[in-house]
């Protein structure tokens, strides 16, 4: 079991060149990486192929991490999420918008879930719980499933700045419970 301790130690030791400690790294956290890139993207081979990619912009960012602001585990699964995010945003041509059943997703096995390590997941859910429903919604389709702010306006039935608006409030009302 490697603690957070011992993944902050490997990743500053990648950030000076050490690929035995990066090798290290990859081994303890690529199955919680994979798994948030497979639920964004459902697609075996090209959540391996995201993977590789995310491995690498890790490395390169090694030096920004910064053990004050977050885990490590969870500034790597918000480089996956991001990584994977940016996938479904090229792929997905406007037109052809699924619905999501966001219950299931926020359920104990969504991103959230890899990430829930010191007890952060709680607190967010909680602050999220303290949205509006459709507020709540629109946080959860923006940001786990990378939904642009024209679907928002399609499916709230909003224009666009009011999307905007929405959204930047509501994670300003996420920010200020989180104390952050």
């Amino acid at each position: 079991m490697t603690t957070t301790r011992d993944l902050e130690n490997l990743l500053k030791l990648s950030f000076n060149g050490d690929r035995d400690a990066f090798e290290q790294l990859y081994h303890a956290t690529s199955a919680k990486l994979f798994g948030i890139v497979l639920r964004i993207l459902r697609n075996r081979a090209q959540s391996e192929d995201a993977l590789q990619d995310i491995y690498v912009r890790i490395w390169q960012k090694a030096g920004d991490f910064e053990p004050g602001r977050a885990s490590v585990i969870t500034w790597m699964a918000t480089i996956a999420r991001n990584r994977a995010i940016d996938i479904v945003r090229r792929q997905r041509p406007e037109a052809d918008i699924d619905e999501v059943d966001v219950d299931t997703l926020a359920s104990t096995d969504t991103v959230f879930e890899e990430v829930a390590r010191a007890g952060e997941v709680r607190r967010l859910e909680h602050c999220l719980g303290g949205l509006e429903d459709d507020r709540q919604q629109m946080v959860k389709l923006a940001y786990l499933e990378g939904w642009s702010r024209a679907e928002l306006a399609e499916r709230f039935a909003q224009p666009v700045g009011t999307i905007k608006t929405w959204l930047h409030r509501s994670l300003r009302q996420l920010k200020e419970c989180l104390g952050s």
